[in-house]
């Protein structure tokens, strides 16, 4: 999903502002515009909508982690829920977000949850580069995190970093695993199985 900016260029880390905008700014600039918009360092990113591609793997996804979760324990939300990272200051939209266990909401944004268990990117051309790392980096400081999902166009892959439990290991670290096509793909942090064909069906 690309994110055409507002004055700054794409590439968080040469991006030039015209202006540092406070976070309650941006989020006037939300409640103004009905959009949805990436905050971080006092700049604004408008998100534009993706390819028809992009959404149907999106909702492969969403009902395949909905199938999954036990409802009494995790929720499965939309690219419409917001994640704020306290620790970078991020705020961004997840293209599927798991939190389990009661919703901490962010102390300044009353829209925005602080705890997600999983968050999954579909990657695009676009932002690849961008969900792979620099906003990997901002994730993995968010202390609920147990699991990031990749989710892959062309290759037809998905990818899994897990935080590795405390006794095993490199505790706090995270480990990677990928699955293609044929594949089933665990996902320790939410129990079950994510079957990789599943995401694939009706591809168009």
């Amino acid at each position: 999903m690309t994110r055409p900016s507002l004055g700054y260029s794409f590439d968080m880390s040469a991006a030039v502002p015209h202006h540092v905008f406070s976070y309650r700014e941006y989020l006037e600039r939300e409640r103004e515009t009905g959009l949805k918009h990436e905050f971080l360092n006092g700049q604004i990113f408008a998100m534009a909508g993706g390819t028809p591609e992009h959404a149907r793997l999106i909702a492969a996804v969403t009902i395949a982690l909905g199938r999954m979760v036990d409802p009494r324990r995790c929720r499965v939300f939309s690219s419409e829920l917001k994640i704020r990272v306290a620790a970078t200051g991020l705020s961004t939209y997840p293209d599927v977000t798991v939190v389990c266990g009661d919703a901490t909401r962010d102390a300044e944004d009353p829209n925005a949850l602080a705890n997600p268990r999983l968050v999954v990117e579909v990657l695009s051309p676009s932002t690849e580069a961008y969900d792979r790392g620099e906003k990997w980096a901002h994730y993995r400081r968010l202390e609920s995190l147990e699991a990031y999902l990749l989710v892959s166009q062309v290759p037809e892959r998905v990818e899994l970093y897990e935080r590795i439990p405390a006794g095993q290991g490199d505790a706090g670290a995270f480990s990677h695993r990928m699955a293609g096509r044929g594949e089933d793909l665990a996902i320790r942090c939410l129990e079950g199985v994510l079957h990789v064909d599943d995401l694939y069906l009706g591809a168009l």
